[in-house]
């Protein structure tokens, strides 16, 4: 459950609309690595975590990405806010005014719609986790390639702001996949999956304070320290 506050995490007060942006900028809600697909990921992952402190750190920052989301839709509403006809077709923006008017749809820059396939799922913590600080890392290269590509400083400063959250993001998903790592066996992390794979003595017993063989469902067994 979520408690809604309803102001912005950064104030985005746009004064001159400007359709050309709101193409590019759209790409951050909807396109390969945008917040939309950011938070489905993070929130989707966390129930297979076994670790309390990695679940938290994915609802943390898959409930920031909905807020992050909540930015880059103000920005793209204010971009387009009462624009003309004229306006629209200068501005390129026809074919997206064709199917949606001036509404918000995720979409990239090119046009694509949001899909699912952008992000995974996968049940293992640690393979989740390497897919979080990639993605933490393409969405900043994406907030660097739209600084560069945007003058006006009504809405570089809130897409500035958001580059910040992501090398945040890199980091504490990096802090989780330490905890991953710091319960299971260092001689091979991959031997099995705490998502999935059951140790021997866990249907019966707590589990012992020094490390055991630990069999995976391949039939893997990890190395005695």
């Amino acid at each position: 459950m979520w408690s809604y506050d309803k102001r912005l995490q950064f104030p985005v007060k746009i004064k001159n609309p400007d359709p050309q942006l709101a193409k590019i900028v759209i790409s951050q809600l909807g396109g390969p690595d945008g917040e939309l697909g950011a938070s489905m990921r993070y929130l989707n992952q966390r129930y297979a975590m076994p670790y309390k402190e990695c679940k938290g750190i994915l609802t943390d920052i898959g409930t920031e990405e909905l807020a992050h989301m909540e930015m880059i839709s103000s920005i793209l509403y204010q971009l387009t806010r009462n624009l003309t006809p004229e306006q629209i077709r200068e501005g390129g923006f026809d074919a997206y005014f064709v199917d949606h008017t001036t509404g918000i749809y995720p979409q990239s820059a090119a046009g694509i719609p949001w899909s699912a396939a952008t992000f995974q799922s996968k049940g293992d913590p640690i393979t989740d986790l390497f897919e979080d600080m990639a993605a933490e890392q393409k969405a900043r290269s994406t907030y660097d390639n739209l600084l560069r590509l945007i003058d006006d400083p009504d809405v570089r400063e809130p897409l500035k702001f958001l580059r910040e959250r992501e090398v945040v993001h890199f980091q504490r998903f990096g802090d989780a996949l330490s905890v991953v790592q710091s319960n299971l066996d260092a001689k091979n992390y991959y031997a099995w999956n705490p998502a999935f794979d059951v140790r021997p003595r866990e249907r019966s017993a707590p589990a012992p304070s020094r490390p055991y063989p630990m069999q995976n469902r391949n039939g893997i067994t990890a190395p005695r320290e």
